[in-house]
Order: C-alpha cells, then structure tokens, then sequence
C-alpha cells in the first residue's frame, strides 16, 4: 500500500501514529490455521502450493484475472477462483452495533476532544485489527450485526479490504436489540475454513447462550478472541442521587432509580457476570481480554497483543 494513500484509505479512523505503532506489531495466531505466509502460520497443507481451493463471488476491487469464465457461461455470475496460497489465515470480526454500545462515559478516552461511546471504540479496535491483519497478508472478514446480521464483508487479503471494511465501519451506527448467540451460531456455520474469530461487544445478552455459541466456534477449530468492551461507569457504577437510566434499546423505556440502594447488588452482578464470561472463555481456551473505554483503544491494545505473543 502506498504511504501516500493513507489519509483517505483510514477515513480519519486510524491516525498515523496509531497506524505506526501498530505495524511493528504482529497478530501470530495461535494453533493450526488454514494457508500459507511465510512460516508466521502453522498450516495443515505440505509445502507452497498454487492448488485451485474454492470459488466465491465477485466483489468490488478483486482482481479481474481471477474471474472464472466458465461459471460466469453456465450461470452468468462472476465468481473468483482462490488458490490454497491465496487464502492464509481468515479472520473473522463481528463488531456488535446494537444500541447498547451507544453508551458513552463521562471518564471515556477523548478522540479529538470528545469521548468516545463504546461503539466508537470498538470501532476503532476493529480498523486497527483489520490493518494489522492485511498488513501480514491474511483475509478479514467484516460482520456487523445488532439483532441479525447487517453486513457482512467477504474475506480478502489485498490492501483495498483496509478500504472497503473502513468506508463500512465508518458508515455503520449503533442501534436495534441484542441477539449476540443466535448470531454467532449463524457465522460459525458459515466460515468453514478454521481460522481466527474476533468478537468485539459489550456482551449484553443471555451469558449462558454466549458461551455455548462461543463453543461453536471452537468445535469449528476456530481461534477465539473476545474483545469485551465496557464503560467504566458500567464497572464502577459511580451514580449518587436519584436517577433516571434510559435503556438505550427500548425506545421510551426509562427507570426511576436511587443508585444507592442498587450499587452493591449491581456490583456483585457485574463482577459475576465478568467472572463467568472469563472463566467460560478459559476453559475453552478462548482469549479473553476485557478493554474499558476509560483506556486508550491503541494502547489497550498493543498491551493484549504484547501479551499474546509472549504466551507463545
């Protein structure tokens, strides 16, 4: 990718000296992926291949030389033709954008003067993810859902996927209700290839129906990581006086509360509801890395990144 392009390539998601930082950085995925890419990737296939693997359908910005002309004159579609040493490791981000993480803290990191919502953060978790990804040549699939899926971008591994996930997180808004396990039994079953699960979300939904999709992927041999994004104010719950709470996805749905008589018992919750999700990942080896927005999204990070490559 040129230097030059990327100002408008990073749609002002991605600052330079975020983008810097971050390419001296490297993702190893941990177990056995599925491609080829310089020995970083264990790879069930023996030795460098040009094997034809699959077809998948034409999307903006592939390259036209691998149009299989010979599907398009049998169904008059374009579809692509990969090769085993074109499909490295596939990862998969699902960024939740249901209207629970349009919730912003007041002690939130700032960018350009304004706190971000946890939405926003995760947002930016996820370009940075993705630039990391295409930089070491794997393919990043994009899914945006809320209470279905709202998009979802095929995996590629070319410098134009940056492009193409950046222009769509930077179009994407939170809102609807939480459907968090019915979409990831979904996705699991459509990635077949084993390959890296990134799970960027606040998690609010049945915790029980979380883990037991969670352990789809892994019968799917996929590598999970779940990025479990908070609030600090939805940690500590640090309200006095009698206050109203919006829940952000019911329209119109408000209660009156004294956050005084509700602050140990919601903190008990909490810290179970954490422990559990921690432990659940654990025993399915799972990485769980728990990221408040009081923290910057680069610095919080580069920390987990450093982590996993030492744990190696």
């Amino acid at each position: 990718m040129a230097e030059g392009s990327r100002s408008t390539e990073y749609m002002g998601l991605l600052p330079p000296e975020t983008t810097g930082s971050l390419a001296r950085l490297e993702l190893i995925a941990r177990g056995v992926v599925e491609g080829f890419i310089s020995g970083r990737h264990k790879s069930p296939h023996k030795g460098f291949s040009v094997e034809f693997a699959e077809h998948r359908q034409y999307s903006p910005g592939d390259d036209l030389r691998n149009l299989d002309w010979r599907v398009y004159a049998k169904i008059d579609r374009f579809y692509i033709k990969e090769y085993i040493e074109e499909t490295n490791l596939r990862a998969t981000i699902l960024l939740d954008a249901s209207a629970s993480m349009k919730y912003t803290g007041e002690c939130a990191a700032k960018v350009d003067g304004k706190p971000l919502s946890k939405f926003e953060y995760a947002r930016l978790l996820a370009a940075a993810m993705t630039y990391l990804l295409i930089r070491q040549q794997d393919a990043v699939v994009l899914v945006t859902f809320d209470s279905e899926v709202r998009r979802y971008i095929p995996a590629r591994c070319r410098a134009s996927q940056i492009r193409y996930v950046l222009e769509e997180l930077h179009r994407t808004e939170p809102g609807g209700e939480t459907a968090i396990s019915g979409i990831f039994h979904d996705i699991a079953e459509r990635v077949h290839r084993r390959g890296l699960v990134v799970i960027i979300s606040d998690l609010f939904d049945s915790l029980d129906d979380i883990i037991k999709a969670l352990h789809h992927f892994r019968y799917r041999r996929h590598d999970v990581i779940v990025l479990h994004i908070m609030a600090e104010e939805e940690l500590t719950f640090p309200f006095s006086g009698f206050t109203h709470f919006r829940n952000l996805e019911v329209r119109e749905h408000t209660l009156p509360i004294d956050p005084k008589t509700l602050r140990a018992h919601y903190l008990e919750r909490v810290r179970e509801f954490v422990d559990k999700l921690e432990v659940g990942c654990g025993q399915m080896r799972a990485d769980y890395v728990p990221m408040t927005t009081k923290e910057g999204f680069d610095k919080a990070l580069a920390g987990y990144l450093a982590r996993r490559r030492s744990a190696r």
